[in-house]
């Protein structure tokens, strides 16, 4: 949708977005996010699954969606005037192709799935989603449900991905409560901030110590 709007954000801080003309995106996983024209892919503003919209009366403009996560926290965006609205099935999306170092690093892992602590088994590689498969799904010693999402390089990018999966299975209460691992060859130092602060553990891989090549190291944090 291409629509005049301005969107207030009210939870753990509050954001405001005065009016303009902006790309909202509504997806089938219950993401919405409100984007720009100079930001590239990043948008300005945004409700990760699980959340829901609710449209609500208003005086003042075409429409008010409020959108709700589970935390309660919402996005209230107060659309002004709709310029374009259309919608698209996509279907079901085959997944990123990793490239070579990623693949091996994910099949070097499941093999060596002790690598992310004593006593962890694997469950199944590419464990599918709705929203895409997760790279890896393992239990620790302890017998709880682990997420392990691997990069080659770990950005912000990586780790919003990983909350995504994380979000979506803790849905299911057969594997609940799950935790995630964030597992690069480099992991960025926003990327470990923001990852740390969801609660999620990362893990700097070797790549030539997983191959054998060299004595094993991990540093976790």
């Amino acid at each position: 949708m291409i629509a005049r709007c301005r969107v207030d954000y009210i939870g753990r801080l509050t954001a405001h977005l005065p009016t303009a003309r902006r790309l909202l995106l509504i997806k089938a996983d219950g993401s919405v996010s409100i984007h720009a024209d100079d930001r590239a892919y990043k948008p300005l503003n945004w409700m990760s699954p699980p959340c829901w919209m609710a449209e609500e009366p208003s005086e003042e403009a075409e429409a008010l969606w409020v959108v709700t996560n589970k935390a309660g926290e919402q996005l209230r965006i107060t659309l002004e005037e709709i310029e374009h609205d259309t919608s698209h099935e996509l279907g079901v999306d085959p997944g990123l192709i990793k490239d070579g170092v990623e693949a091996h690093l994910q099949e070097l892992l499941a093999e060596h799935v002790e690598t992310l602590g004593a006593g962890y088994t694997l469950i199944r590689r590419e464990y599918p989603t709705a929203i895409g498969p997760v790279d890896l799904l393992c239990r620790d010693a302890d017998g709880a449900t682990i997420a392990v999402e691997i990069k080659r390089r770990g950005e912000i990018d990586g780790v919003e991905q990983l909350t995504r999966y994380l979000e979506l299975l803790n849905r299911d209460p057969l594997l609940a409560p799950v935790s995630g691992v964030f597992a690069a060859q480099q992991i960025k130092p926003q990327a470990k901030t923001l990852a740390t602060d969801r609660g999620i553990r990362c893990l700097v891989l070797d790549y030539e110590a997983l191959r054998g090549t060299e004595s094993t190291e991990f540093r976790l944090f």
